[in-house]
């Protein structure tokens, strides 16, 4: 029974460092009081948005049609597609719009980091400030680009947009996931950027040529974006967060539809984890606060599944009567107050309150479903193949997701 007791105590513990990390970061936060704003660069950066495509002939279109409608200077932005593996008309399509397209075909490396590595290896990286890595079913807001921009110099850091959801209404699913977005971008990353911190990576992520450069390309792990965010912060390099770069990406609809991503991103970021845990720890390039927040990222189960091993565990705690379970239990509750608070937040901000809030009489059936994921994915831990997520034909675009009425049609 002690060791059992002494295994919940470290689960609790591992559940609260998020909310370490952020009681941390409001104390800085309070400290500085007022971060300025960014300010317009000098001249506007060069970008390479470069876009692995794996059979995405259903959405790769409307990727670029909102990139097409992007307000920045068309000299200083270039587009290329790496159509990988493709048995679908993916390339056809994204050449009918004269949109460059490389055909990569390697069965024997597949997915999209061997397609990014590949790519970059043709790619002559000193005419860019900043590659935007863009996953094909993501739809851009027309300020993307000039938004990431006033980040500039941007050629030895990563910043990360916002990535919003481009079908909320379609299911509880999506619904639910537009919410949990909303948790990340509009609390959670804003503490971290106003306290220092570097933000996860996700799609969108772009990446200085002066890091490519140095560096190059060196994560395949099943997510590559959590490994890319690891290897940055274990070297000190600052991955920085754009509230206004928005984009959007389309969410699975169904569970069935959204299991095969759940299980690969989720034994990423664990193989992730133990690779670069210990680097991180060994770290001389960043201090102890910016240790505990990536290692608190990397081993947070997600709201849903945090939620059910938690309540799980408090049962355990007090029905089985295990030495110190009433503290324990106590530490496990507190530890999903975080949570509950930011998207408590999330949902009073969210552009139809009251069908976000319903969705979430879904959450009992999600969370156990979530719970399933964990342990499915614990299977695929290693360098397992990796596997494509589904698509569908998406529906008209949501209001909830278009750029304002009023957004300025030309840059400042």
């Amino acid at each position: 029974m002690i060791l059992l007791s002494a295994l919940l105590a470290a689960i609790a513990l591992v559940f609260l460092l998020p909310t370490l990390s952020d009681v941390l970061s409001l104390g800085v936060m309070a400290a500085r009081r007022h971060v300025p704003l960014p300010a317009e660069p000098a001249e506007f950066p060069r970008f390479l948005i470069l876009i692995p495509a794996h059979d995405e002939e259903i959405l790769i279109e409307g990727c670029l049609a909102s990139l097409a409608a992007l307000r920045y200077p068309s000299d200083r932005c270039e587009l290329l597609v790496v159509a990988d593996n493709c048995t679908d008309a993916t390339a056809e399509r994204v050449r009918a719009r004269g949109v460059p397209c490389l055909e990569r075909t390697d069965e024997t490396q597949r997915g999209k980091p061997w397609a990014i590595a590949w790519a970059l290896q043709r790619i002559k990286l000193p005419r860019y400030d900043a590659v935007v890595i863009l996953d094909a079913d993501s739809i851009v807001d027309p300020g993307f680009l000039h938004a990431l921009g006033r980040r500039a110099p941007l050629g030895a850091k990563i910043v990360q947009g916002y990535i919003d959801v481009s079908n909320p209404g379609e299911s509880a699913v999506t619904r639910m996931a537009r919410v949990w977005s909303a948790v990340r971008f509009d609390v959670i990353n804003a503490i971290k950027v106003r306290a220092g911190l570097n933000v996860p990576l996700g799609d969108g992520m772009c990446i200085g040529t002066t890091i490519l450069g140095e560096r190059g390309w060196s994560a395949f792990s099943l997510s590559e974006t959590w490994e890319v965010y690891a290897s940055m912060t274990a070297a000190g390099i600052p991955c920085v967060g754009a509230s206004d770069a928005h984009l959007a990406a389309q969410e699975a609809r169904s569970l069935r539809q959204s299991a095969s991503q759940r299980k690969r991103w989720t034994a990423g970021r664990l193989s992730v984890l133990a690779d670069y845990g210990p680097a991180i720890l060994k770290s001389p390039r960043i201090g102890l606060r910016e240790k505990l927040d990536c290692l608190a990222e990397l081993t947070a189960l997600g709201p849903a599944a945090h939620l059910g091993v938690a309540l799980a565990l408090v049962a355990v705690a007090v029905a089985g009567r295990v030495p110190f379970g009433a503290p324990i239990a106590i530490a496990l509750l507190t530890s999903l107050v975080r949570p509950i608070t930011y998207a408590s937040i999330a949902l009073a901000r969210d552009p139809s309150p009251g069908q976000a809030a319903a969705a979430f009489a879904f959450l009992p059936l999600y969370v156990v479903w979530r719970l399933g994921i964990q342990v499915g994915a614990l299977a695929r831990l290693g360098n397992k193949p990796w596997v494509r997520t589904d698509r569908h034909r998406p529906d008209m675009p949501s209001p909830e997701t278009a750029p304002p009425a009023d957004a300025p049609k030309d840059i400042p």
